[in-house]
């Protein structure tokens, strides 16, 4: 059973990123993650930004044959991009967020838990969905940090 801690309504800034971004089966998301975070990351060191918030990925479709995803830091001022990594915004608008503790496979659920809430509470999905790692596959399967925004606006 999932681990929410809560599901909250909050109103979002506007905010900086890098992102690289492709289609690939899930099978392959950890594989694309890693390598994306390693591009950014160095990227980051050379033109001197900082990230602003915990790195994430954004899912723009649910095709877990065909996921077409995005793998960012929040940056504290816009950067330019440069070949696949690209410079971005998460605009800012109301959203549904929760803090999922567990494993990656367990996330399923919570997200099915969040489309019954946001349906209850006469809101309509309207983005992408994001994840945002607070911590790593360094950690324990069930000490893992998730927070999961859904952006949404009234019916």
């Amino acid at each position: 059973m999932p681990r929410i801690t809560n599901i909250e309504l909050m109103m979002q800034k506007e905010q900086h990123t890098i992102t690289v971004r492709t289609r690939t089966a899930v099978q392959n998301l950890p594989q694309f993650i890693g390598e994306s975070y390693g591009r950014l990351g160095a990227y980051l060191m050379e033109k001197g930004g900082y990230l602003s918030e915990v790195p994430f990925v954004a899912y723009h479709n649910m095709d877990m044959q065909d996921l077409d995803v995005e793998a960012g830091f929040p940056v504290a001022t816009a950067l330019e991009g440069r070949d696949e990594i690209k410079s971005g915004i998460i605009p800012a608008g109301l959203i549904v967020f929760c803090i999922y503790r567990g494993p990656y496979d367990g996330i399923g659920p919570v997200y099915e838990e969040m489309a019954e809430w946001i349906s209850k509470n006469g809101l309509i999905p309207s983005g992408s969905a994001y994840e945002c790692y607070y911590n790593g596959p360094e950690f324990p399967p069930e000490e893992l940090l998730t927070k999961i925004v859904m952006p949404v606006h009234k019916a």
